[in-house]
């Protein structure tokens, strides 16, 4: 062959190439585009926060014909998405079709699965997703008014179709143990009792601009407290109704999850899509087991360098009931977690190199949710809906909220945790939509609590009480593992789930009792925590062996957290690849 032959047939092999590789990349991104109209539609919450302005005039559809619609859509997509040529893709793409896929087999899985038949948790459901909306929710226009009325307007039909979920579960036997049952009746109680004009719902309306003030904002405010009146409260005390004399004497009298008909098939199935990972319940406890021994070394450590003379139980009992190491009032809380997340807002720029825009607040719980609800949780906010995230501190019992836990807990919850990753999620560029809004559990509560860990490193633990109090978090997770899966794989009863931590950790007894009805509510979820953080760990420790003086904690942490939240499979091969990169650069 010819030089100039030779030269003609490589350069058709190229111009072939890069014809294969822009096919596939246009048929991927025709099936993102596609995935991204079915999940705005399926979820108007998140796509609401996205500023999808048609998404937040509506409430989920969750009835089963929607539902199955939804696997219908998936499974085609898969189809699709399984079809497109991976190797012709370059490395953005590789990403995006591995975590797609991840996605929609998950997803369609679940959709099988019927886990609609449980509408509620311990402390959260149907019934709460409107007040959390209401805290959420800015009204700067007649559009953005209008747009919240047509969704107060679709609060009884969403009602009707949960407590039709409701009931199908009762028919097939699955239900929520009665310990969870009557948690969320004292909720719907409180609601039902509470007078339309004093509802949360019409919190939107406490802050109108100059625009809406005056007779048009008394003319909206007063559809509203008609809608609430005439249509929501009704609602809510038929969904009172049905959980006394419907749902609660159908309550499961078993707290396991495995009991229940296609029990393990779903523990087993929960178990994978919280972790991220093929772990099998029983190689999840027994990590679990190693996690609490381990830890448990730290913490005597800790007693030894406080010189405590006594046994471990009783340093317990000290912190549980000496008054130093609790807040006399619910201002003194917020003010000491105001004082720890400056502390840790101080420290980000010597571990981050990319920091969101979006900033966060401290706030209550409200007092309406808070005696059940967690010690703290983060509420996303949304730059588009004007709204900054939320730290979430529980002020209501404040003899079991020691002071000494609450460094760890600010950093898991506002920064460098939870708020530090969902908003840079949020605020991605050029990630398609679906990244954007994805949160594997693992990947996000393990990024959490690998803050707690971080946290020694930026210097915010003070004293050894605060890193006990960091230590007893640590086990409180590991627990977990042991806790959830003794729960609902082993069958075991809440005292013996509660042993683990009685016996290790220094979380006070209200504490503990919430978190244990959480577990029993919502299986699976509690297992994804110390997963993803020793992944975590295990990830940044196999960097930093592989790049030795060249491993840059800022750079690392930019490529765990630009890529958003992924299964864990998916964030090592990314993690990896970001290794080999500086191998090469550097």
């Amino acid at each position: 062959m010819s030089p100039i032959s030779l030269l003609l047939a490589m350069m058709c092999l190229l111009f072939g190439g890069l014809q294969a590789a822009h096919a596939a990349t246009a048929t991927l991104q025709a099936v993102m585009d596609d995935y991204e109209r079915i999940l705005r539609q399926s979820d108007p919450v998140a796509a609401g926060m996205e500023g999808d302005a048609e998404a937040l005039r509506r409430l989920p559809d969750v009835s089963p014909q929607a539902q199955q619609r939804l696997r219908e859509q998936l499974t085609a997509l898969k189809r699709r998405a399984d079809a497109v040529p991976v190797s012709e893709l370059d490395d953005d793409g590789q990403l995006n079709h591995a975590l797609l896929v991840n996605l929609l087999a998950s997803s369609i899985e679940e959709l099988g699965l019927d886990l609609q038949r449980i509408a509620f948790l311990n402390d959260s459901g149907f019934h709460t997703l409107m007040d959390y909306l209401a805290r959420t929710t800015r009204l700067r226009s007649h559009d953005d008014v209008q747009a919240w009325l047509q969704r107060l307007s679709a609060v009884p039909a969403h009602y009707q179709q949960n407590l039709d979920n409701l009931r199908r579960g009762i028919r097939t036997g699955y239900t929520q143990p009665r310990i969870v049952v009557e948690r969320v009746i004292e909720v719907a109680q409180r609601q039902a009792d509470t007078a339309p004009q004093d509802s949360s719902l019409l919190m939107p309306f406490e802050a109108l601009p100059a625009s809406l003030s005056g007779n048009a904002g008394e003319e909206y405010r007063r559809q509203a407290l008609a809608l609430i009146a005439e249509r929501i409260q009704p609602a809510q005390q038929q969904f009172l109704q049905f959980l006394q004399q419907e749902y609660l004497p159908a309550a499961r009298t078993s707290l396991a999850v495995r009991t229940v008909g296609e029990g393990e098939r779903i523990y087993r199935f929960l178990a994978r899509n919280e972790t991220t990972t093929d772990m099998t319940p029983d190689e999840i406890h027994a990590l679990g087991q190693s996690e609490v021994l381990r830890i448990r070394g730290l913490m005597e450590q800790a007693i030894e360098r406080l010189q405590f003379q006594g046994s471990f139980a009783e340093f317990l009992a000290y912190l549980r009931s000496d008054p130093r190491f609790y807040a006399q009032d619910a201002q003194q809380l917020l003010e000491k977690a105001s004082e720890i997340s400056k502390r840790a807002d101080d420290q980000l720029p010597r571990f981050f190199g990319t920091l969101p825009r979006l900033p966060y607040g401290v706030r209550p719980v409200p007092d309406d949710i808070a005696p059940g609800y967690t010690t703290g949780r983060y509420w996303r906010g949304s730059m588009s809906q004007g709204q900054a995230g939320g730290y979430m501190v529980n002020t209501s019992y404040l003899d079991q909220r020691p002071l000494y836990e609450l460094p760890a807990l600010t950093l898991h919850e506002a920064v460098p945790g939870h708020h530090l990753q969902v908003a840079l999620s949020q605020e991605l560029e050029g990630l398609p939509y679906f990244r954007r809004n994805t949160s594997p559990t693992a990947f996000v509560e393990g990024w959490g609590l690998y803050s707690e860990f971080l946290g020694e490193q930026m210097g915010i633990y003070r004293d050894d009480y605060e890193l006990f109090g960091r230590y007893s978090y640590e086990m409180w997770r590991a627990c977990r593992l042991v806790a959830d899966t003794g729960i609902h794989w082993l069958g075991w009863d809440i005292e013996q789930a509660r042993s683990c931590f009685t016996d290790n950790s220094a979380l006070a007894s209200h504490n503990i009792q919430t978190e244990l009805e959480r577990y029993i509510a919502w299986p699976g979820q509690a297992l994804a925590y110390k997963i993803g953080e020793l992944r975590l760990r295990k990830l940044r420790a196999d960097a930093e062996a592989a790049l030795g003086e060249r491993f840059d904690v800022r750079r690392f942490h930019d490529a765990v957290l630009l890529g958003g939240a992924l299964p864990l499979s998916v964030l090592e091969d990314r993690v990896q690849r970001w290794v080999q990169a500086q191998l090469k650069t550097d």
